[in-house]
């Protein structure tokens, strides 16, 4: 059949021809293996324009502090799926992948979400210190008269500190990419103690959806990137428990433990 516009699909990602595969419009063999990092591939290929130095090397800091923080429930998932599926490497790491919600990575996309809207629909971006504070005071305000949480704000372990976001915060000043999200971030960090009566730690994993909002990346896809870290803490846990295995004892605990009581039936709620 000749080619058409009708039946052809275009993309500036990866082609391959008889002895050519391109990439990004780079040869992939000649221009991109050997010179171009993991992490700076991955933005590229989300933005389709090459980071600078000092974006990729925020964006690798929020993947380091992304990729694993133990024995959470995607991690035990992973190794649970693999203890059941040995022979399915891939069923294990989707099954961490998907536990990637709301409670877990998800704060990543939901506080830079919540930052983004908040600058959007602000008359004007601050330009000091105390407009920021200023602002970020009004958000708080609003979220407590709505009942609602800030996102990125508090943290079930590190009640005294998330240590990943002043690191991150630092490196984002280094090079030059403290935007509006993280200073709106910063504020919410000094002024939130005033509205609701205690301090609260900026959550490392919503610094990280601030970083990568202000690096100008897509907020459908913040989440994304949340999980391409986290798929590297899954292989890692996987590696882990091929050496040191644990989920067994994990299934076991349960299993051995379980204790039998009356059926409750479901009430529906009174209308």
């Amino acid at each position: 059949m000749p080619n058409s516009r009708e039946n052809s699909y275009e993309t500036a990602l990866g082609a391959s021809s008889l002895h050519h595969i391109t990439l990004l419009g780079q040869d992939l063999a000649d221009d991109v293996m050997g010179t171009v990092g993991f992490g700076e591939l991955a933005f590229w290929l989300a933005t389709q324009r090459r980071p600078t130095p000092g974006e990729t090397r925020v964006f690798e800091a929020v993947l380091a502090a992304l990729a694993d923080h133990g024995f959470t429930p995607t991690a035990i998932t992973a190794r649970l799926t693999f203890l059941s599926a040995p022979d399915s490497v891939q069923g294990a790491l989707a099954a961490g992948l998907l536990g990637g919600g709301s409670r877990f990575l998800g704060v990543t996309e939901d506080c830079g979400r919540f930052l983004n809207n908040v600058l959007k629909t602000a008359e004007k971006l601050p330009t000091t210190e105390a407009e920021w504070d200023a602002l970020a005071l009004t958000v708080v305000q609003n979220q407590r008269a709505e009942k609602k949480f800030v996102p990125g704000l508090g943290h079930h372990v590190h009640k005294e500190g998330d240590p990943r976001t002043p690191r991150l915060f630092q490196i984002a000043s280094e090079e030059g990419r403290f935007g509006p999200h993280l200073e709106l971030f910063a504020a919410i960090g000094r002024v939130h103690p005033q509205v609701l009566g205690k301090t609260l730690p900026l959550n490392g994993a919503g610094v990280c959806g601030a970083a990568l909002a202000d690096l100008g990346l897509p907020m459908e896809l913040l989440r994304g990137f949340a999980l391409l870290a986290r798929t590297a803490g899954l292989i890692g846990q996987l590696a882990e428990e091929l050496r040191r295995p644990v989920a067994n004892d994990i299934f076991l605990s349960v299993d051995l433990n379980n204790r039998s009581v009356p059926p409750e039936p479901f009430e529906p709620p009174a209308l």
